[in-house]
């Protein structure tokens, strides 16, 4: 199918008008083939993805992206995180043996050189200049309290092990894309129940807490807010005096066991906000492509100020497909960009970052090349390539998760790191326990989370975690994942109409019947009167033959 849309906005709202051809590509002025088909998404996810140009209005005395029983001044006071649970009421659900409070325990392992300075950023040895004490889950027991379950398993006591399927959004039914497109907007409209954020850093709020600044932020645009504060640079001191390469989710060994916490969190919160505990976050699987209101995309206006985005609205979400620089993404990546990506046997090389040569992470993170794995600079190449082909808000690193097709894009991503762990199924001592760039090592834990997560704990296979990729089943449970479940499921949506279309059919066929009956009755009994009638008439004649014959020989 091929695309036409345009976006307009009157100031509080944003319509996307959209003309959908299908069966074939029909040319549509100032789009390619590859522009169409992204375009196409942007219609799966972005039809009704329009806002008001203020995203957040309501300010109140909240704490970071942590969560709110914590964020007040008592919190920042004592440097305590330990919620308590509604279902035993005591603190980590400890009495009911869920978790407990206790000390966070930072690594003190080395950082390479990439970073310099010490004791000035709010992330350095997280999370300790907010907090030095948080519940620690026993079990399968997860969440801020230890009153959810952990990724993969489910129940009351969180003892159901279950296995999610993240499917591809192209071959997912029109109802199914429906419903994510719905899920998002509300996602976009509704303010997280349990995260806030920080317009301040910790030091503007007081040694004692005493001036916290902090604002309630909408469940999509919380995420938003994440990835720019695990990715903005660092303040010095003063306008502008900033240390731009900083970055604790890119550029190095976490950048993939993040970003898969990062999805199964956002999964977490639209589960909770929807209550469709079966909902995962499709990919697009871009191999071989064919030639609305957004936040924290001004990375330069905050460091000129030495300020956070405080979650602003900052205008429509722009997306330009193709009209790149094709000096720095020749071309986007192929199937067999991959397979040699996913064949590079080591995880990290070197100085662990954007130089490394031959590291299976700087190639599908797309520093290097993925034909003869040597670092480019100046160029990108696989994930880096398609967040620049897109130029508009995915092609800022801090700005991007405002694009809904940052998700798809980067559970695609996630697929290719799953393929690499199954393919080599590395050790943990494969991930680098030290000297990676700082955030990085192995016993660092995840900024800007809560509760914490080591990134060495996520150094592992998908089934651990409770999900799975459509496209790397086997061939009896793909043709289940991707075409039986898919009918069955439109057909589940559609049994009351198509219980009263086959109603509606039967009392047709038996009218039809009836009457075929009907009429071949009546035709039979036409038939004898037809020839009862025929030997009367027969009679008649015969006699006056004969008569006229006996006239004849009489006249002879």
């Amino acid at each position: 199918a091929a695309l036409q849309t345009s976006l307009s906005c009157d100031g509080h709202s944003c319509a996307l008008h959209c003309v959908l051809h299908r069966d074939k590509l029909h040319p549509v002025p100032g789009y390619d083939t590859i522009s169409l088909r992204l375009e196409l998404l942007r219609l799966f996810i972005m039809r009704n993805l329009c806002v008001s140009l203020v995203l957040l209005q309501l300010i109140g005395t909240c704490l970071c992206q942590f969560p709110r029983p914590c964020a007040n001044s008592e919190g920042l006071r004592t440097k305590e995180c330990c919620p308590v649970w509604d279902g035993d009421g005591s603190a980590c659900g400890a009495l009911s043996g869920r978790g407990f409070c206790t000390e966070v325990e930072v690594s003190e392992e080395p950082n390479g050189p990439q970073y310099p300075h010490s004791g000035i950023d709010d992330r350095e040895r997280w999370p300790l200049s907010f907090f030095n004490r948080t519940c620690r889950c026993a079990g399968n027991y997860g969440g801020f309290n230890c009153g959810e379950c952990r990724f993969g398993y489910w129940g009351s006591n969180c003892a159901e092990y279950r296995e999610s399927v993240r499917r591809n959004i192209l071959t997912m039914s029109l109802a199914e894309q429906q419903k994510f497109i719905s899920y998002l907007n509300l996602a976009k409209n509704t303010i997280s129940r349990d995260y806030v954020i920080s317009t301040a850093t910790r030091a503007e709020m007081g040694e004692n807490g005493e001036n916290p600044m902090f604002s309630d932020i909408n469940t999509y645009d919380l995420f938003v807010w994440m990835h720019y504060y695990v990715s903005r640079d660092a303040f010095l001191g003063g306008p502008g005096n900033v240390w731009t390469d900083i970055d604790f989710a890119h550029e190095s060994a976490a950048f993939l066991p993040w970003h898969r916490v990062y999805l199964l969190h956002w999964e977490n919160e639209i589960r909770k906000l929807t209550g469709d505990f079966n909902f995962t976050i499709p990919y697009w699987d871009w191999r071989d492509a064919q030639s609305c209101e957004v936040i924290c995309t001004q990375p330069e206006e905050y460091n000129s100020r030495e300020a956070l985005c405080n979650g602003t609205g900052e205008g429509p979400l722009l997306r330009n497909p193709g009209n790149h620089d094709p000096n720095r993404v020749p071309r986007l990546p192929t199937t067999a960009d991959v397979d040699f990506t996913v064949n590079l046997p080591l995880y990290e090389t070197g100085l662990m970052d954007r130089l490394s040569n031959m590291s299976f992470r700087n190639v599908i993170e797309g520093f290097a090349s993925p034909t003869s794995g040597m670092a480019v600079p100046g160029q990108s190449t696989m994930h880096n390539a398609l967040h620049v082909f897109m130029n508009g808000s995915m092609s800022s690193v801090q700005g991007s998760a405002n694009d809904p097709i940052f998700l798809l894009h980067h559970a695609f991503i996630d697929s290719i790191f799953e393929r690499w762990l199954r393919t080599h199924q590395p050790p943990r001592t494969n991930y680098p326990r030290a000297n990676a760039p700082i955030g990085h090592n192995d016993g660092h834990y995840m900024v800007p989370f809560l509760p914490l997560y080591r990134n060495g704990d996520y150094f592992l296979t998908d089934k651990v975690l409770g999900f799975e990729y459509a496209y790397l089943l086997d061939p009896g449970q793909r043709f289940v994942q991707e075409f039986l479940t898919p009918y069955l499921q439109q057909a589940q949506e559609i049994w009351l109409w198509l219980l009263g279309a086959g109603v509606l059919g039967a009392l047709i066929s038996a009218v039809i019947a009836a009457l075929l009956l009907v009429g071949r009755r009546k035709w039979r009994r036409n038939q004898r009167r037809k020839r009862a009638l025929s030997y009367e008439e027969r009679q008649p004649l015969l006699h006056s033959s004969s008569e006229e014959g006996s006239s004849y020989q009489t006249t002879m």
